[in-house]
């Protein structure tokens, strides 16, 4: 009988002290909750109503529809917003193509290791450089006194305008889309090729069956992400869009042209909202067509050599292709003035390191770029808790996925106009906790499903246990659950730092004269053909971005 009201009275103290955790817990949870749910409210609520507001609005603060009616009635949106729609779904198009040659070789041939780490390197190597210089280094490349045209012998075509627009948004395109394809494909099971070729299927239908078909999904969803993302980008444009105007290059004339005008500025940036939700709903409804697997598949491609040259050729040829452009960002700073005299100078470096000004640009990219990723990872893991550990937060799930997927929808020159537009008379207008708190919005999407990625994978009965032995939830964090995300830490850390450094459609209309960054400045020296300048900018944003991929590298392998 004793025995027995001890162990009652053991249990109701467990229980007593299950329930004071869960309390503190919650309390905890909410506190977090409503942090985040704050912070969203100020920089993507607020700047969203002042937006629309402005957009029907007068000078004079009356109501009005005149906004809406001045900016269709020049047809100028129209066709800007053809041009946009043609020249982005031809890119994207061409980016799924070619991302799936390369994402294919990586994953069904049986090339050497070191062949497949290299082509994967080399796919994703425009993502260190912001998509302004695309342009210049495709005219400094392809132009008629470019570098491959000099080596050649020939112009092919004219680059600026519809030509030179589909070349640049596939190769700012191209690593998404590869991202995508041989991340679905590593995850394929090659004996599926094996059985349709037993089963009597020729060699074409075989690969359409066992490879094809498990991929319409992310085929797809590589198709609305790549026209997604040249939709709504200005810096290449900016660079080598010509005459051929489209809804980025019509905002931004529009907002900082010679006559600004706010309220129809207002009017385009809705516009732009449109495709950009078509885009989000048609990925949503997607998913549903993706091909889950439990497991990475074994890498037991059937011996074919025919196969595996035929393919490491062509994906070789398109990535010369893409990565050719940039070849001239490597040259022409060392040389003294290209292509007339090609004698080897470092006095561009020495001048741009001289020059105050660009070398606080460079301090203020580092700076805002740092920030970014130190906020954005508190960010992002703050909503991941929330979102995967809430018991009693019951909408808390549905709030921040519903902020991640809005987020993810806004163009990143939308943001940047609402941002300007509410909080040009504040104390945060022109500084660089501005520039931070846009890029945190901007990049907050793919982050926070990383993180909420990883924490659904943890073992919820470690935190369990560490209840247990008498850890709150604060140690608990700490202890048990950080260091088990830790590697996703780093690469959200990562991930932030270097979109931020290449950034320029979010910030554009926010950065000022002290608050300038690289990629900014380089969209204003462009008016001065200091291309020079430019490419050692650019350059700088390379060698940032790689230590940081680097150190990447290192700390995940002590890991």
């Amino acid at each position: 009988m004793c025995s027995g009201f001890w162990t009652s009275k053991k249990e109701f103290s467990m229980t007593k002290i299950k329930d004071m955790f869960k309390e503190i817990r919650n309390k905890q949870m909410r506190a977090a909750f409503y942090v985040v749910l704050l912070f969203f409210f100020i920089f993507i609520f607020i700047p969203g109503i002042v937006l629309f507001k402005n957009a029907f609005t007068l000078n004079s603060g009356a109501f009005s529809f005149n906004n809406v009616a001045s900016v269709f009635a020049g047809g100028k949106l129209r066709t800007a917003f053809a041009h946009s729609v043609n020249v982005s779904l031809l890119s994207a198009l061409i980016t799924t193509v070619l991302a799936f040659v390369l994402a294919y070789t990586v994953n069904f041939t049986n090339i050497p290791i070191w062949t497949k780490k290299t082509l994967r390197t080399l796919a994703v190597f425009p993502m260190l450089i912001p998509t302004i210089t695309y342009g210049f280094a495709i005219i400094y490349s392809f132009g008629k006194n470019g570098l491959l045209t000099k080596l050649i012998g020939k112009q092919f075509f004219d680059f600026y305008g519809f030509k030179g627009l589909i070349f640049g948004y596939v190769i700012y395109t191209f690593p998404i889309s590869f991202t995508l394809l041989t991340n679905t494909m590593a995850y394929i099971d090659r004996r599926y090729i094996v059985v349709c070729r037993l089963m009597g299927d020729s060699r074409l239908r075989s690969f359409f069956t066992a490879v094809i078909q498990p991929l319409l999904g992310t085929i797809a969803v590589s198709v609305v992400q790549s026209f997604f993302l040249a939709f709504t980008d200005f810096g290449i444009p900016a660079s080598i869009g010509g005459r051929y105007t489209v809804v980025a290059g019509l905002l931004y004339n529009t907002m900082l042209g010679s006559l600004p005008d706010f309220h129809q500025g207002s009017v385009i940036a809705l516009c732009m909202l449109f495709p950009s939700i078509v885009s989000i709903l048609l990925l949503n409804y997607l998913q549903k067509f993706n091909v889950r697997y439990n497991k990475i598949a074994i890498n037991d491609n059937q011996p074919d050599i025919f196969r595996d040259i035929l393919w490491t050729l062509v994906s070789v040829v398109i990535c010369v292709l893409i990565l050719s452009s940039f070849v001239v960002v490597f040259v022409a700073p060392f040389v003294a003035e290209w292509p007339y005299n090609n004698t080897f100078t470092l006095n561009h470096f020495v001048s741009v390191f001289n020059d105050k000004s660009l070398v606080r640009v460079f301090k203020n990219s580092l700076v805002m770029s740092f920030f970014t990723a130190v906020f954005g990872t508190i960010l992002v893991y703050a909503s991941a808790l929330v979102s995967a550990r809430n018991k009693g937060l019951i909408h808390g799930t549905k709030i921040i996925e519903a902020i991640a997927q809005v987020s993810n929808t806004i163009p990143g020159m939308v943001l940047g106009i609402s941002f300007l537009l509410a909080f040009r008379k504040t104390p945060l207008h022109n500084t660089l906790a501005i520039l931070v708190c846009c890029n945190l919005v901007h990049f907050f999407a793919t982050p926070y499903l990383m993180m909420k990625a990883s924490l659904d994978k943890m073992n919820i009965s470690w935190e369990t246990t560490a209840r247990i032995l008498g850890d709150n939830w604060i140690k608990t964090v700490a202890r048990i659950i950080t260091p088990n995300v830790m590697r996703t830490h780093l690469e959200i850390f990562c991930y932030l730092f270097i979109n931020g450094m290449v950034t320029v459609s979010a910030v554009v209309f926010l950065a000022g004269a002290r608050t300038m960054v690289i990629t900014t400045k380089i969209q204003e020296l462009q008016h001065f053909a200091k291309f020079n300048e430019i490419f050692i900018l650019s350059l700088l944003i390379l060698a940032v971005n790689l230590v940081i991929k680097s150190v990447k590298g290192i700390v995940n392998r002590k890991q």
